[in-house]
């Protein structure tokens, strides 16, 4: 197995934590992997995303160009990162901040309302959670959801690990809705 990935959004949505998370849990069981953040210069607003590779073998190379699955959390991330996905990828992309559907027939579109979600569970920020817990019920081969919800703890800073309950059931709840 072999994944390469890209997660993009805005500045404060949580992109790159949720490429650091994902990280986290494939290595704890025994993948490999590579986290790459790229993000604008004001960070918060500004653009913001990360390439990720998680694979049984070691990464040879970090660079991800054109990728197996996009994790898109809004509308400018979905005009950029569409056109770069592989023919038979996976996007998944939040419907709560994205109107527009996706363009190309040839991937497999997972529509998700990951704010909606998060705000049912009392949380502003646990979009990025929410759309975690959506790829690891699509793609399974990147890590379990336990694996996922386990890595909060080293993934997340001191200031924020109060928020791990509640991230674990924002994660849990998108993966149920996932069919």
């Amino acid at each position: 197995m072999h994944k390469e990935m890209i997660i993009a959004g805005f500045g404060g949505q949580g992109v790159l934590v949720a490429g650091k998370i994902a990280c986290i849990a494939a290595m704890t069981e025994g993948k490999h992997v590579s986290h790459i953040p790229s993000y604008g210069a004001e960070m918060r607003g500004g653009t913001a995303h990360c390439g990720v590779v998680i694979s049984d073998e070691p990464v040879s190379s970090p660079v991800v160009v054109n990728p197996d699955i996009c994790m898109v959390f809004s509308t400018p991330s979905l005009n950029k990162f569409e056109p770069r996905l592989k023919k038979g990828g996976i996007l998944i992309y939040n419907t709560s901040l994205i109107k527009e559907k996706p363009k190309r027939d040839d991937i497999v579109a997972i529509a998700i309302d990951a704010n909606d979600i998060s705000l049912k569970h009392g949380s502003k920020n646990g979009m990025n959670m929410a759309m975690l817990g959506a790829l690891v019920k699509k793609v399974p081969e990147i890590a379990k959801l336990d694996s996922l919800k386990a890595a909060l703890d080293e993934g997340m800073t001191e200031r924020n690990k109060k928020h791990n309950p509640t991230n674990a059931t924002i994660m849990t709840d998108a993966y149920n809705l996932i069919s």
